[in-house]
């Protein structure tokens, strides 16, 4: 897949206990949270026993300082509008710029 070979490609893990528990990535491409040809989407996951311990926040916080690093102005994602994550989403900035029936498509403006 080359990921980490083209322009806005990030990956970021989370480490408890020796194990790697979680991660978070970023990849400009056409996907259900694709905005424009410049933003990232991105896309988390944590292994169930590690989640509501605030390692989702702190990724989410890190890749995005990681793209304002790079530049980047503004990152997107896709969720389930069932999601918990929705609120971490939100707690860490983004806001829904569009809806369908099952996902949220959110974006978060980086200063």
């Amino acid at each position: 897949m080359d990921f980490g070979q083209r322009k806005g490609d990030i990956a970021l893990a989370a480490e408890a206990d020796g194990n790697i528990v979680g991660a978070v990535w970023g990849r400009i491409m056409n996907d259900y949270g694709h905005i424009d040809d410049d933003t990232p989407s991105l896309a988390i996951s944590l292994y169930k026993d590690y989640r509501g311990k605030g390692i989702g926040t702190a990724l989410m916080r890190a890749i995005i300082a990681a793209y304002a690093e790079k530049g980047c102005k503004r990152l997107s994602l896709a969720v389930q509008k069932a999601n918990y994550a929705v609120k971490m989403y939100e707690k860490v900035g983004f806001k829904t710029v569009f809806e369908n029936d099952e996902e949220y498509i959110m974006t978060v403006n980086i200063d």
